[in-house]
């Protein structure tokens, strides 16, 4: 197994981008508020946690590979 030494700011921010794409994902699949507020949200707390996530995502992949 490989392992990476990631600071806790860095681990902070990955969890908050999973928590807001998770919000994003399930304001789109439930339908707790109307269709008209619910699915621009829910757009755009996914589209926020997928570009959130990428840059971290290479920085963390890239130090386990040093």
């Amino acid at each position: 197994m490989k392992t990476a030494d990631l600071p806790v700011l860095e681990v902070e921010l990955i969890a908050v981008t999973r928590a807001i794409l998770g919000i994003g994902i399930g304001l789109l699949v439930h339908d707790y508020l109307c269709a008209e507020r619910r699915a621009p949200i829910g757009w755009t707390c996914l589209a926020v946690g997928l570009l959130t996530t990428i840059p971290l995502a290479t920085r963390v992949y890239g130090s386990a590979h040093d």
